[in-house]
Order: structure tokens, then sequence, then C-alpha cells
């Protein structure tokens, strides 16, 4: 008899559950509204995603540069939510849901992408926690950013559970950080003129609203690997408005507020960076603070990053998510180690424009062509969403290059979709192969 990776590893291992890699989470193992909400709104209420939010406000002034945070949030908390509801009320992950789409074998390029993209970002927020560590206090960068490394695969190695844990903690923490950051702050610069702050230019608002959407571009895509815990479609979508638009809004308004109030030396290059202010004036309490902050925030991004990596590809290889975390997060690290991360941020953020049109394939296909697709027979590759996905992204990389004055997110990801409903409207079904 025949075992599968699923039962494999729940038999090899009485104390931790199976991910469920390669079939549907089943209802008895769903997890609580709190539990999928720690998940989600301890990953983007983080100091890497006020960043952007104050880099936006620092190009374009303060009332433009919120105004492009909170669209960006509310197209991400709509497009998210279609994806999280597909995925609460099937149970299924990212890769199981692309096999849907793209076919049983055509699933790997759009899965591999993403899972690829994902350990990308673990290296360099790995990478980044022993810059930032090194900055604060004059540690050995390379020491502590393989500690970190060894530490964040730890954490992923407990699955699901671990990553709400860790997410309870990293948002109040947050929330201690920047409140903190922001007393600080008003002792010598002035709040109640931030609204008058002028930006420096350089940055469109179309281009503003990318980099915020960039962000989570990717995760944001494979929320159904966080969201398949949520016992129905329903509280899928509320796990997913805690961190779209609230989390998310509250890390970015943060470095907005701090920009604006002139707080951040070179807010166009550091955007809302704000753990200069926590460690200048030298007080041990703060000095903790920062450490734990920076160790738990900057970890729930890598953790959360590392699980939709190794969860996609111990799909694709057949294998389980705590074996590809080892093999993922020790590649991962040795990137972080050698510096290479960075020289491809740039680069991962730019794939996060071609992103959006994928997602955008999977929600016409699986959510507005439900009923028409619901017998449809499997496949191994399917063409037409393979075409729709080239043309969403096509028009994205135009938009990029040739009309920055719009969001090429945003385009690929409305034009993706309509392409879509085209082809597929056309066609009798899909191309196999």
């Amino acid at each position: 008899m025949t075992t599968s990776p699923d039962a494999a590893e729940k038999t090899a291992s009485s104390e931790l559950e199976s991910e469920f890699e390669h079939s549907p989470v089943p209802q008895s193992h769903r997890k609580s509204l709190f539990t999928v909400s720690s998940v989600w709104f301890g990953f983007p209420m983080i100091l890497t995603n006020a960043v952007p939010g104050g880099l936006v406000v620092a190009m374009l002034g303060f009332w433009p540069g919120v105004a492009a945070i909170l669209v960006a949030n509310v197209i991400m908390f709509v497009y998210v939510s279609l994806l999280s509801h597909r995925a609460g009320s099937t149970g299924k992950s990212f890769a199981l849901q692309a096999t849907e789409t793209f076919g049983s074998k055509g699933y790997a390029f759009a899965s591999g992408l993403l899972a690829t993209v994902v350990v990308g970002w673990f290296a360099f927020n790995t990478g980044a926690t022993g810059a930032s560590l090194n900055a604060a206090f004059g540690w050995n960068e390379t020491l502590i950013a393989a500690i970190a490394g060894v530490l964040f695969i730890g954490i992923t190695y407990l699955g699901i559970k671990a990553l709400s844990w860790l997410g309870a903690v990293a948002a109040p923490l947050f929330i201690i950080a920047a409140a903190t950051a922001m007393i600080l702050a008003s002792q010598e610069h002035d709040f109640s003129k931030l609204t008058s702050f002028q930006g420096a230019g350089g940055m469109t608002f179309g281009v503003a609203v990318t980099s915020i959407m960039a962000t989570f571009a990717d995760s944001g895509t494979m929320t159904a690997d966080f969201t398949r815990w949520s016992k129905n479609g329903k509280e899928a979508v509320i796990a997913t408005a805690t961190a779209f638009p609230f989390a998310s809004l509250v890390a970015q308004l943060s470095g907005a507020l701090l920009v604006a109030a002139g707080a951040i030396a070179s807010p166009t290059t550091s955007g809302g960076d704000f753990t200069p202010i926590l460690t200048g004036p030298g007080n041990p309490i703060l000095q903790i603070l920062v450490l734990v902050f920076v160790v738990i925030n900057l970890g729930s991004v890598c953790t959360h990053c590392l699980y939709n990596g190794a969860l996609g590809w111990s799909h694709l290889t057949k294998s389980t998510m705590r074996k590809l975390t080892l093999i993922l997060g020790v590649v991962g690290v040795i990137v972080a180690l050698i510096g290479a991360w960075h020289y491809f941020v740039n680069w991962l953020a730019f794939l996060g424009v071609l992103v959006p049109p994928l997602g955008a394939v999977l929600i016409a296909d699986q959510i507005i062509l439900a009923k028409k697709n619901a017998n449809r027979p499997e496949q191994t590759f399917r063409g037409v969403a393979f075409i729709a996905w080239a043309i969403g992204a096509a028009a994205a990389l135009v938009v990029h290059f040739a009309a920055p004055f719009l969001s090429d997110a945003v385009v690929g990801l409305v034009v993706g979709l309509v392409a879509y409903l085209a082809l597929d409207g056309r066609s009798k079904g899909a191309v196999s192969a």
C-alpha cells in the first residue's frame, strides 16, 4: 500500500500536524478566525512595509502619497479577498488552485515562479536583518544574518501554527515601536504641519500605487497557502481584511507620517525606516526594543515567505513542506550571507509587476466563471490561461516603460482579467497538451 506524503509526514511526527501540501485542508483541521487572522495581519505590519509608505509621501507629498497608499490597499483587499474566499471555500493551496486553471503540468511554471520569488524575499529580509542590527549596534552583519536565518528556518519548520504565534506578537510589537518612534520624533518635529508636506517629485501617482502593491503582490497572490486554513470563505475574507487594509495601512501610514513630519533623514532613499529614531537616544531599553523588534518583525516576513516557497516547491517535487523548508532555507541563508540580496531587490519588485495578471486569471477562471467551468475535465496544459497571463503581463510592461503615470500592476491585473474572460468565452475550454 502506498502512503501519501501528507500521511507519511503525519505518521513521522505525532507532534507536528500535516501541512496538507498535496490535498485540500479538511474541515477537521481548519483553524479559528483568530489563528488565520494572526497569520495574515502579522505579515504586512512590518518595517519593510513602512519604507514604501514613507517613500511615496517623500516623493509625492502628504495628501497625494496617502491617496496612493489608500488606493493600493483597496485594490489589494479586493484582489486578495477574492483569492482568499476561494481558498477558504475549497481548502486548496495556491499550487492546487493553479493546477485547476493552468493544468496539471502547466501549473508548475506559475507555481514555481512565485515559489522561487518569495524565497528571494526570504533571502533579502534575512540579509536585511543582519544589516539593520549592524547599523544599529555595529554587530557583525554576516554572523547576525546566519543566526537569524537559522531561527527563521526553525520557526517556519513548525508550520502554520508557528506563523500565527509569530504574527500575534509581531503586529502589537510594531505598534509599540512605531508609537515610540512618533513620541520621540514629536519632541523635535512639529506633527501639526505634516499635512502641508510637499514631496520631492520624481514619482508619478501610478508608480506610487504600484510600489505599494508590489511589496505584497507575490504573497498576496499566494494567499491561499494561508487562508485555506479558514473554516469557510467568509472567514477567509475577514482574515484578509486584517492584513489589507488594516495591518498594511498601519505600517505604511506610520512611515508616511514620520516622513511628512521631517523626522527621517534622507526619506527619498530610506523611506519610512524609523529604526534610527529609536536607536538615536542610546537608551538601553530602546536598544532592547530595537533588537527584539527587528528580529521579530523581519522574522515575520521571512517565515511567511519561506512557508509560501516551501509549500509551493513541496507540491512541485512531491515532497513535504518541512523538507523543502530546510533545503530552501539553507539556500536563502547562503544567498543572504554572500551579500547577493543587495543586488536583486529591484528585480524581485519588477517580477511583482508580472504577478497580478496571474492572480487575475485565477479570479476570472475560478470565481467569475466558476459555474461555467464547474464540470471541466482536468487538463495537462491550459493554453488559454497562459495566453491571458501573457497579455496582462505585456500590458503591464508597456505601461511600466511607456506610460509611468499609470499603475502597471493595476493595468496588468485588469487586462489579464478581461483577456481571460474574452479568450475563455470564445474557446470550448482550453488547449490540452
